[in-house]
């Protein structure tokens, strides 16, 4: 289960992400609350919005460059940005999903399999 950790943080990140792009888009076209109680809902955009970094490589490089641009233009030029990384973030949420279900279930089958490796040992 520890193995699989980092891949179920990253499905929780994108899955997070992508339903926090959602939200702005809608607020943005019909609605005008606060960036600070839209992330309220998303506590992995929170603690990004923070300074913390919770993926590495080119997913941390995504989310820094999505997060950068949140708020720097107006609201026309943001609901256009916006919809261009629905489309990523929908295919990266996907990923993370199907990995984490995937690997998540080939480490319980290998610590299984490991455990009944060692009772046969034993006995």
């Amino acid at each position: 289960m520890l193995l699989s950790a980092e891949k179920k943080k990253r499905a929780r990140v994108f899955d997070e992400l992508y339903e926090f792009n959602e939200k702005m888009l809608l607020n943005l076209k019909y609605g005008k609350v606060g960036l600070k109680e839209i992330c309220e809902d998303y506590p992995s955009v929170k603690e990004i919005f923070g300074g913390k970094r919770l993926l590495g490589g080119e997913d941390g490089q995504f989310i820094d460059a999505y997060m950068r641009s949140i708020g720097t233009t107006d609201s026309l030029s943001q609901i256009d940005y916006l919809n261009e990384r629905k489309n990523q973030l929908k295919k990266l949420r996907d990923e993370s999903a199907s990995d984490y279900k995937k690997y998540s279930s080939l480490y319980m089958k290998i610590c299984l399999l490991a455990g009944i490796l060692v009772a046969v040992l034993l006995a």
